[in-house]
């Protein structure tokens, strides 16, 4: 027993040396790291450091002090050195004289040596040093730093982890198991971030490992605090744009908020920021004529300081599609001089704008594709993909370079196991001049088919065709080969359409699907598809299945239906901009929904309430939408016709591609011509008149042969050429095939200016003008009757056969100014019960005088 007491006694004496020791331990560490700090703020060499304002003084200090360097003096020297660098223009840094320096290694000897005494923050901070300095991830202290950083993941202060998450996504470890680490640390504590810039360098580093939900909090986050924070620094919006690029997504709310900041910041913007910023956009398919406006004038103002390959081919890029003649001229001449100082990739980024220009300046052509010769074994296989594309829409005549393109083509063709890579090489030597189709192209296309999406098949089944239809196909049962190759390819569309189960992942490979082969062979079965997923649409997915539903021109009810309900519940969640596009599908293809009115009032509602969100250009294509449904928004119209909004839409048009320019030019002009015709409570003007005399005097109008026959029917009917009259223009410029006028006993009336008896094409009038003749006044009772002959651009592509929105307006418009509009559909015209000429005319004869 006093035994046991005693061993009792002797451990608490034990305990308690051990527990005075450990105490003793602690006020020994305090003040140790007080004395530290102490030291630290009165260390001479450190402030000697910090002073240094050349990379050769940091070597020097590092030579001199080598056994007195701490972990915080070689964390600063390395920081101070990046510093430097940081502070020079790009193009003058020297960052391979700082590593090849004999100081440097003895620093990253030492950093090495003392990485576990640093502390969290200066290991990240070496680490974020080196690499912009250029370090290779290979060396040995990259590696440990790393390492270091990892073992310390979950501790590191939210700055410090997007600063590290950065360093690893430089490395472009975009897969690894330390990058799902850090998304999951930022899952955990994503709540607790209030910084954008934080957010910003995390979401682009975890990009590729977070799934579909985790996107959407991080996106619902980074909108958050863009709308919270007043000033947000472009960097930090050009991050979140690059997200959006990295997932794939187009979030047009993200998007608008990020160009309000570009916008804000555009005196802070240089070329390499716009360049990258007009990449972004492209990518995710959006545009900012005022962004783009703003870009002009600022590289304009410039242009003389791009005198380098790299910045020059970053200025033709971002300023060649917006430049006016002479600006476009310099560029031009410049990159000519310039041409044998690019980089593969400046070259195809110097063709990549060319064809975007649609220039096809012949020297500067030639003088790429003199260099591109010395490139094309260090292209990988997407970017000869590009590069063949661009010199086939360009109209290259290099033989031999067209030659070389093939041979690497088809060796990577021959290597390669991806699908999407196997199609878009065989799509690409499809358009190549001359080409004769080889065997293993067949083999190859053959294989790959069960794993291809839709796209896939769409671009091999689009190159199978057209070599099929030129005869491009020169062995043995070739014919008989691609036949049973595009049976097997639609065989494997219908069984990727079949086992569709998600709306959102077909509506995700239908925007790159189109051509003959689609319409034909899988246009059908795609809607019906639709149709069989219809309980998916919701308010997030009603604008890919417009765009889809506005490409196949079919008229579906049931999800015209869907779509217009869906609109109407959620309208407060769908944006301004995808407004536009629903209600272009609902006009243009003239289909009037259940709820029409609500459908539209409620549309019109939201847009007007947003009209500040959209762009000039834009508010002109919606009015001429709503125009063709019957809808003029006072709101919309007065802000339209405006001397200040003109002037400003005239800016815009500048710097839009000309496809674009010529839509809004057109759109804009029709818009007038409704708000005359159908608001003159509005007191509008007509003022398009000398844009429609520019646009008829540049066309050439032909009587196409079906026409002729019409013509000479009508004659026939009619009791001669006299009493009718060919390509008329009305007044505000609707154009009509033919003009005549009966009595009121609709006998014709003649018109003695057209005595010009029908013969050969050249003799029929092309055009007549209502003030050639002028517009005189009908007898009493006589009526002016417009015949027109309307091919399959008019009707919707489905069964029903439905006359359109364009063509429907025009006849609406017709009846207002006087006319009885006869339309004859072309499958009407053309059908077998019309197979006669006496059945033909005896038909023209009722439509002509209304007889049932």
């Amino acid at each position: 027993m006093k035994s046991e007491r005693r061993i009792f006694l002797d451990s608490l004496k034990l305990a308690g040396r051990i527990s005075k020791m450990l105490c003793l331990r602690q006020v020994c560490l305090l003040t140790l790291r007080r004395y530290q700090a102490r030291a630290l703020c009165s260390d001479v060499l450190l402030s000697q450091i910090n002073g240094c304002t050349h990379e050769d003084e940091v070597f020097n200090l590092v030579g001199r002090n080598k056994a007195r360097l701490s972990e915080k003096h070689v964390g600063i020297a390395l920081n101070m050195l990046w510093q430097l660098q940081k502070k020079r223009p790009f193009l003058s840094r020297t960052s391979d004289y700082v590593r090849n320096h004999s100081q440097f290694l003895t620093l990253c000897i030492l950093a090495e040596n003392k990485v576990e005494f640093m502390e969290d923050e200066v290991i990240v901070d070496n680490l974020y040093s080196i690499l912009r300095l250029n370090v290779e991830d290979h060396v040995s202290l990259t590696k440990v730093l790393v390492t270091e950083a990892w073992k310390r993941l979950e501790r590191l202060s939210l700055p410090c982890l997007s600063k590290f998450a950065l360093c690893l996504y430089k490395q472009h470890r975009h897969f690894s198991p330390i990058i799902g680490q850090v998304a999951h640390i930022v899952d955990m504590k994503l709540d607790s971030i209030q910084d954008i810039r934080i957010l910003s360098v995390l979401m682009i580093s975890i990009s590729e490992v977070i799934t579909e939900s985790f996107r959407d909090r991080l996106l619902h986050k980074a909108e958050q605090l863009l709308e919270e924070e007043h000033e947000v620094h472009f960097n930090y919006a050009r991050r979140i744009l690059q997200f959006l690029q990295n997932v794939k997504l187009r979030y047009h709310p993200v998007l608008e908020k990020c160009n309000r900041i570009f916008l804000k910041s555009a005196s802070h913007l240089d070329i390499h920021s716009i360049s990258h910023i007009f990449g972004l956009y492209e990518h995710l398919g959006f545009g900012s004529a005022e962004f783009c406006l703003i870009a002009k004038q600022l590289l304009s103002e410039a242009i003389d300081d791009y005198y380098d390959p790299e910045t020059f081919a970053k200025l033709f890029f971002s300023l060649g599609p917006l430049a006016g003649p002479k600006v476009r001229e310099r560029l031009l001449i410049t990159a000519v001089n310039m041409a044998e100082e690019f980089s593969s990739h400046q070259i195809l980024m110097i063709l990549k704008t060319m064809r975007k220009m649609k220039c096809r300046n012949s020297h500067l052509l030639k003088k790429m594709t003199s260099v591109l010769h010395r490139y094309l074994d260090s292209y990988h296989v997407l970017q000869l993909v590009k590069l063949t594309q661009y010199l086939v829409v360009l109209h290259c005549q290099d033989v031999e370079l067209f030659a070389k393109l093939k041979m690497l083509l088809l060796g990577y063709l021959k290597s390669s196991v991806i699908p999407a890579d196997t199609a878009a090489v065989i799509r690409v030597l499809a358009m190549l001049p001359s080409f004769q189709v080889e065997e293993i192209i067949i083999n190859k296309a053959a294989a790959v088919l069960p794993q291809c999406r839709l796209h896939h098949l769409n671009c091999i089944a689009t190159a199978l065709v057209k070599w099929n239809h030129h005869g491009q196909f020169h062995w043995q049962n070739s014919s008989e080969l691609c036949a049973k190759l595009l049976q097997k390819l639609n065989d494997c569309a219908f069984q990727r359409l079949q086992k569709a189960n998600s709306l959102n992942l077909l509506l995700e490979e239908l925007p790159y699907v189109n051509g003959e082969w689609f319409e034909e062979v899988l246009n059908e079965q795609t809607l019906a598809m639709c149709q069989h997923l219809i309980d998916q649409i919701t308010w997030a997915n009603v604008l890919p299945l417009s765009f889809f539903l506005i490409k196949s021109e079919h008229r579906c009810p049931a999800l015209f239906d869907r779509i217009a309900s869906v609109t109407v519940e959620n309208i407060d969640k769908i944006l301004t901009s995808e407004i536009y596009f629903i209600l272009f599908l609902f006009s243009a293809l003239n289909y009037d929904p259940p709820d029409n009115e609500e459908f539209f009032k409620s549309c019109i509602q939201h847009l007007t309430s947003n009209l500040s969100h959209l762009e000039n250009y834009h508010l002109v294509l919606l009015g001429h939408v709503l125009a063709m449904a019957g809808y003029f928004p006072p709101v919309l119209i007065t802000t339209i016709f405006n001397v200040s909004f003109l002037s400003k839409l005239d800016a815009q048009l500048k710097v839009l591609p000309d496809m674009v320019k010529q839509r809004v030019h057109s759109s804009l002009m029709k818009l007038n011509r409704a708000v005359c015709l159908e608001c003159p409570e509005f007191h509008i003007p007509w003022f398009h008149e000398p844009y429609c005399q520019r646009v008829f005097h540049n066309s050439m109008s032909q009587i196409n042969p079906q026409r002729q026959h019409i013509h000479r029917m009508l004659t026939e009917i009619l009791g001669g050429s006299h009493y009718s009259r060919v390509s008329v223009l009305t007044p505000y410029y609707y154009e009509i095939d033919f003009e005549c006028v009966l009595d009121v006993n609709k006998k014709p009336l003649s018109y003695m200016a057209q005595n010009i008896a029908l013969g050969g094409v050249g003799e029929i009038p092309l055009r007549h003008d209502f003030k050639d003749e002028g517009r005189k006044a009908l007898p009493p009772g006589a009526q002016r009757i417009a015949l027109e002959f309307l091919d399959s651009k008019a009707f919707s592509k489905d069964y029903s056969r439905h006359l359109k929105g364009e063509p429907a307006m025009k006849k609406r418009h017709l009846e207002m100014l006087g006319y009885r509009v006869v339309q004859i559909p072309h499958f009407e015209w053309n059908s077998m019960v019309l197979s006669t000429k006496s059945e033909q005319l005896e038909y023209l004869r009722q439509q002509l005088y209304g007889i049932q």
